[in-house]
């Protein structure tokens, strides 16, 4: 503990983040700097510096990465269909990597010689964080609080607070684990870890109830250039911008709340509700528009790469040899994803009602029903002729017929 002069904390002004700068000081006797990531949390920044510097901090750095957040790792996460179990958009999986080349940034900056996170000993973010600071700053030393401190559940971290005037923006009556950015809001802890228990309405910040939102449905027109989303309606949006008002318009229909069990890294299973309107959408209307562009064994192995790379991203390995390999084959298959998709919106539902390639495989002199003169029906008969054969064999020489 001696040899740790000066630690950067990721700070958030969270209920963990809160009480570590104080924490750190009374422990190791160094230097605390804190460390703000700006991705999208929006008001949790305000009066964040000042409280950091109230309790202990001798500098706080607020650094917007909002761009870099949207175009490095939602963007490739867009182009690959990353969904973890299906189902998680990666909304805190892929904030992650992009807070922490921040935090070391700032730490070589400081010629500080530890990096601390507030992620607790139960979750995934620890393995997040520390994977990238290994990957970033190797010779750094990682301090994880929670696998340290007396401290053993959040109404102990309540009370530390109380006990130095430190504020935190919950209570024990409400102590949920709640992270916002630009791709979502995620909810644990408190009343969601009874798997009976209903969440709260009141919870939700950027999504209505689908029973309050409108009762017409609105059409939103998506354009893609090679698996990038660039413009809404025919309006061209900087990939900031693009995020929020897809966030306003789809949250405001009630589009993108998921409730869900989830297996995290270290081998439990955990219940997490999420609000993610944009990122349901974009990641339904990409998906549409690949089906008009990439033929068929491409999109079936791109599938089977697509639930790695959200592994990857979900358990931390962002900056890896693999997700960079990735990334390659990914990029090559978005060549001809370009075009449109006309969405209708409509109490927390999605429907596709028009699809525009700039490329498109699908033919429709092909693909009809009516007569045409490229597609020889009668070849239909050969084809499944030879493609039934095994089955044909199995069925004489192994069932007697």
């Amino acid at each position: 503990m001696a040899n740790v002069k000066k630690v950067v904390v990721a700070y958030s002004g969270g209920l963990d983040t809160s009480i570590i700068i104080s924490w750190i000081k009374e422990k190791y006797n160094a230097e605390v700097v804190a460390c703000c990531v700006n991705v999208g949390q929006g008001k949790e920044l305000t009066g964040l510096k000042e409280k950091a510097i109230k309790t202990g901090a001798s500098k706080a750095y607020i650094i917007d990465a909002q761009k870099e957040f949207v175009t490095e790792y939602i963007y490739p996460a867009i182009k690959a269909n990353a969904l973890y179990e299906n189902r998680y958009l990666l909304g805190t999986s892929l904030a992650r990597p992009v807070i922490a080349k921040k935090i070391i940034e700032i730490a070589k900056k400081e010629k500080a010689d530890a990096i601390c996170h507030g992620a607790t000993g139960k979750g995934n973010d620890q393995v997040r964080f520390e994977l990238a600071f290994k990957a970033l700053m190797p010779e750094a030393k990682i301090i994880a609080p929670w696998r340290e401190w007396d401290i053993k559940s959040r109404n102990d971290a309540i009370d530390y607070a109380k006990k130095r005037d430190i504020p935190v923006p919950v209570t024990k009556a409400k102590p949920y684990s709640s992270d916002a950015n630009l791709w979502h809001i995620s909810y644990e802890g408190g009343i969601l870890e009874d798997t009976e228990n209903e969440y709260d309405e009141d919870m939700f910040q950027m999504t209505v109830s689908p029973k309050d939102a409108p009762n017409k449905e609105t059409y939103v027109k998506i354009d893609f250039v090679k698996g990038i989303p660039v413009a809404i309606n025919g309006k061209t949006f900087e990939p900031v911008s693009l995020i929020k008002k897809l966030n306003e318009v789809a949250g405001a229909n009630g589009v993108g709340r998921i409730d869900i069990i989830e297996n995290r890294l270290v081998g439990m299973k955990s219940r997490g509700v999420y609000e993610a309107p944009a990122a349901t959408v974009l990641y339904f209307a990409h998906n549409e528009l690949e089906s008009m562009t990439m033929d068929r064994d491409t999109a079936h192995y791109k599938e089977i790469l697509s639930h790695k790379y959200a592994e990857l991203a979900y358990n931390g390995v962002w900056f890896s040899p693999l997700r960079e390999a990735l990334d390659a084959f990914i990029n090559s298959t978005q060549k001809y994803v370009t075009g449109s998709i006309t969405l209708k919106l409509y109490k927390g539902n999605i429907f596709v009602v028009a699809r525009k390639a700039k490329s498109p495989l699908y033919w429709e002199e092909l693909a009809t029903f009516d007569k045409d003169e490229i597609y020889n029906q009668k070849d239909a008969e050969g084809f499944i002729n030879l493609f039934g054969l095994p089955t044909k064999v199995n069925a004489i020489l192994r069932k007697g017929r």
